[in-house]
């Protein structure tokens, strides 16, 4: 079903994307392009007439045009030229960005409640394309923060592009540089594609968010700070609702330093993201997951110097019906695969317990993967993991871990659960859901915790340098099956 739901959507937003109307040239409307005037009246002027007239395209021609924030119109595309750079102004006393709508936030953070604070923003909206091969660059303003006016008592934003409760938009062929808490927050927005697009950014790269029927392809994501591409399903809208049949496919996330992966150089000089561990820039569902995941197929994706892939629920979603296959990781510093069920229930009282179920994963091939975490699928007792299947999985880890590594680092982090013993993985289910929140595991290459139904089959696991502890560790399970499943630990020296 996923399938011909994707197809029918590429088919219709491309077709949206091809229709041109009118043009609207901000020059023409008093733009400057020079970097120190601000332009963000001409931008808004010429989006407003295009709307006004039944839609257009605005074109920001080669130049660089100093904005806050610009209001996205329905039925007008956003078109930058290349050699067009839309760069966030700078507050001042007198100029800032629009303040940040009234939100409920009790349930997520203040970054994922609201929108209007950002460098370009639309709410309620219907075809919308931002598309073209310049750039949306929100370097030395943009910030994680932003929920305070500043000194002056003007608004900071804190993301580059942000939609709540729209319909049929296209995004294609844009940069994203240095965009503070989000490249793209996208909130309730259905029937979206994104294609083509780089993200270079300091936090979130494509946060997408409650959205159905989602298109993801051929996009670079590099965020070293926070995940690159991640699907959630908070409880900003002020009501639970789905993110649903999503496809992500051929796209290529990592943790680089921030603007390597613009300038080519792709350097590692910065190997811890704020938690404390090494970089993110992964593909991710959670950690907000209120009103569940359902029907998300991930294919053909690469990973490097990075997490792994991440499939959480810990706030009372269902995430079942996942697909995903054909992804190549290389340099993963913790968890290739983890699996989360937890219980942090960040929501109304109503909700009911997380549940996962049906996850397939195939042709997964993973290269120099720290080895402390393992592979990890873990529930919650009484909430089990169900009917996960892992076929055609390569892994080559790292291994060195001692016995006493793992007693001694359960023994002085006072931050997680402690096991009743050092043989036993920390249980953690109400914390934030990391690989890291479960502390080092018994085991180099799979650790399973209150599962059901889990299939391995044609799975290869190597250890680079010998590790002391076995290869699998099992508790709580259930019809753990396994079939052509070889683990060659490293000769000890």
């Amino acid at each position: 079903m996923i399938r011909r739901v994707i197809g029918a959507l590429s088919l219709l937003l491309t077709s949206m994307g091809s229709m041109m109307g009118a043009e609207y040239n901000v020059k023409d409307f008093g733009a400057v392009g020079d970097g120190r005037h601000i332009d963000t009246p001409a931008v808004n002027a010429a989006l407003q007439r295009a709307a006004d007239e039944g839609g257009g395209t605005v074109v920001l021609p080669s130049g660089v045009y100093l904005c806050y924030s610009v209001h996205l119109q329905s039925g007008v595309t956003l078109r930058l030229e290349r050699g067009a750079v839309l760069k966030a102004a700078p507050v001042t006393e007198t100029e800032g960005y629009d303040a940040a709508e009234p939100n409920e936030s009790n349930y997520q953070d203040f970054g994922h409640s609201h929108w209007h604070n950002s460098l370009l923003w639309g709410e309620n909206l219907h075809d919308v394309v931002i598309e073209g091969e310049g750039m949306i660059d929100g370097s030395d303003v943009l910030t994680r923060g932003g929920q305070r006016p500043t000194a002056s008592g003007q608004t900071q934003a804190n993301k580059a592009l942000a939609m709540r409760e729209c319909r049929q938009v296209i995004i294609r062929g844009v940069t994203f540089h240095a965009c503070g808490h989000f490249a793209l927050l996208l909130t309730g927005v259905d029937d979206l594609l994104i294609e083509h697009v780089t993200a270079d950014t300091n936090r979130d790269g494509f946060d997408i968010d409650c959205c159905e029927r989602v298109v993801i392809r051929h996009c670079r994501v590099n965020t070293i700070n926070d995940d690159a591409i991640v699907l959630k399903c908070s409880y900003a809208l002020g009501r639970p609702k789905p993110t649903e049949h999503v496809l992500i496919e051929d796209c290529e996330v990592s943790g680089f330093d921030v603007g390597s992966l613009l300038d080519g150089t792709r350097t590692t000089n910065s190997l811890r993201a704020p938690d404390g561990d090494g970089p993110t820039g992964r593909i991710k569902l959670g950690t907000e997951s209120n009103g569940g995941f359902r029907h998300i197929t991930i294919r053909r994706c690469t990973f490097t110097h990075c997490r792994g892939l991440a499939l959480e629920t810990v706030d009372g979603a269902a995430l079942e019906d996942i697909d995903v296959s054909e992804l190549t990781m290389n340099d993963i510093c913790n968890s290739p695969i983890y699996i989360r069920l937890g219980d942090r229930m960040r929501g109304p009282k109503e909700l009911p317990p997380s549940t996962v179920r049906n996850i397939r994963i195939r042709d997964v091939f993973v290269h120099d993967a720290d080895s402390r975490y393992a592979c990890l699928i873990a529930g919650i007792e009484g909430h089990p993991v169900r009917d996960v299947s892992i076929k055609n999985l390569s892994v080559v880890f790292r291994g060195g871990i001692t016995l006493d590594d793992v007693a001694q680092q359960r023994g002085s982090n006072p931050f997680f659960f402690k096991p009743a013993n050092a043989s036993q993985p920390q249980r953690g289910e109400k914390n934030y859901p990391e690989p890291s929140a479960h502390g080092l595991q018994p085991a180099w290459g799979f650790s399973i915790i209150h599962a059901e139904n889990i299939s391995l089959s044609n799975v290869d696991l190597v250890t680079q340098t010998h590790d002391e502890r076995p290869w699998l560790y099992q508790e709580s399970t259930s019809r753990v099956k396994m079939k052509k499943v070889k683990a060659l630990n490293a000769d000890a020296d």
